[in-house]
């Protein structure tokens, strides 16, 4: 039964505690507490100095498939540009499996080194799913449809749950569906896909949703850099008719806008938006170093906090963002909101999305009977208010799993 001792113990349900011990026994948390005299023997404790402990990290929202762009497009201030750039890149330099299977391989060994122990990973090809299954690191795979026609929406819905039902069971990797965005599909393949969630026991999904100005005008008139886009790649289809109202209200009127909903980006959200996700349950995930590196814009954080919706944080891919450092993005949500209490922060990364992804009875808090999957953060110097110097950054150098 291995015993712990640390500076700090975030158990995130609750506030952090100073001088602190923590037992786990077959990959399970037992008990933790209050450091006290003779608490430990010389012969039982494990001292891990000046650290913190605290839940392993949840990166709500990544796209490890793309690991392979890694720096390969510029940071912008036109958003639709750059997704024209990543439709290039795809269609031009598409790098064989074995590249593309290195990429994945390193993303999840990066990920595990910033401290990261679940993902909700988008992907269209599912070429995620073995590797994955293969790690210690516990998923969402959200099987990603594109598709604007109408009439392949039975198809393209019907030949998604195929390969999903051809995948191997994993005790800790689970794999959904879920439609990319408003302006990339059709309401009858929105509609397709709710139909096959309701069947489903587990029933997350996720969507690409208040990304840029450029997908609210899409909605309200029909025009625009997306309506080019469909049209350039053969994609329009001219029975699609303008619902002329905001994002939000038009996930809604697709029947999608749930608790079980994880609505990624949201930079251009409003106050009427947001009180409508906090209304629904629906999880808001923000990715901020993406959506300011891609043009998307600086998302509003402290709106976010303020209307009460529930918010956890994500990566994005490495197309759009320099590694997958989740405590990156909350430094910079941090950097957004200076505000904004750290704790709420950290719970972004950790209870929220945890609850959000439908790991919250192994991830996101420390409890007894919880997976020991924990991580000790390295403090550079005493610290005095632990919380705020976890959102001021961390590099993969101060982190270290408490299990192996």
């Amino acid at each position: 039964m291995p015993q712990y001792r640390a500076a700090w113990l975030l158990p995130i349900s609750q506030p952090p505690i100073r001088d602190a011990w923590l037992r786990t026994e077959r990959g399970r948390i037992v008990a933790f507490g209050h450091s006290r005299p003779g608490d430990f023997t010389a012969s039982d404790e494990i001292d891990l100095g000046p650290a913190a402990v605290l839940p392993g990290l949840v990166n709500a929202h990544t796209h490890l498939e793309l690991s392979w762009m890694r720096g390969r497009i510029p940071e912008t201030d036109d958003f639709p540009g750059w997704i024209r750039a990543v439709i290039a890149l795809s269609r031009d330099a598409q790098p064989g499996a074995a590249e593309t299977g290195c990429a994945i391989d390193g993303a999840i060994e990066e990920s595990r080194s910033f401290g990261t122990a679940v993902v909700g990973d988008v992907s269209n090809s599912l070429a995620t799913a073995a590797p994955l299954a293969a790690r210690e690191l516990a998923a969402v795979i959200f099987h990603e449809l594109i598709g604007f026609l109408a009439v392949d929406a039975p198809r393209l819905a019907g030949e998604a749950m195929g390969r999903l039902e051809r995948l191997p069971a994993s005790a800790t990797v689970r794999h959904t569906l879920s439609p990319h965005a408003p302006y990339s599909v059709s309401p009858a393949l929105f509609g397709a896909i709710r139909t096959i969630l309701q069947q489903t026991p587990f029933a997350r999904s996720c969507v690409h949703l208040g990304e840029s100005a450029a997908e609210a005008e899409f909605l309200q008139s029909g025009t625009g850099p997306w309506r080019q886009l469909l049209e350039g790649l053969g994609a329009w289809d001219p029975s699609w008719v303008a619902p002329g109202c905001n994002p939000v209200d038009y996930l809604d009127h697709m029947g999608f806008l749930d608790e079980r909903l994880l609505v990624v980006h949201g930079v251009q959200f409003g106050a009427p938006e947001l009180e409508r996700l906090a209304a629904k349950g629906a999880t808001l995930v923000t990715c901020p170093r993406g959506n300011i590196r891609t043009g998307a814009g600086e998302p509003p954080i402290s709106e976010f906090f303020q209307s009460g919706a529930r918010l956890a944080v994500g990566t994005d891919s490495l197309a759009s963002v320099p590694d997958l450092n989740v405590f990156a993005e909350i430094a910079e949500m941090r950097r957004l909101a200076p505000e904004i209490p750290a704790r709420m922060i950290i719970e972004c990364a950790t209870v929220n999305g945890a609850r959000a992804l439908g790991f919250e009875s192994d991830f996101g808090t420390v409890e007894a009977g919880k997976s020991d999957r924990l991580i000790a953060v390295e403090l550079d110097e005493p610290v005095t208010n632990v919380e705020e110097r976890l959102v001021s950054g961390i590099h993969s150098s101060q982190v270290r799993w408490l299990s192996p």
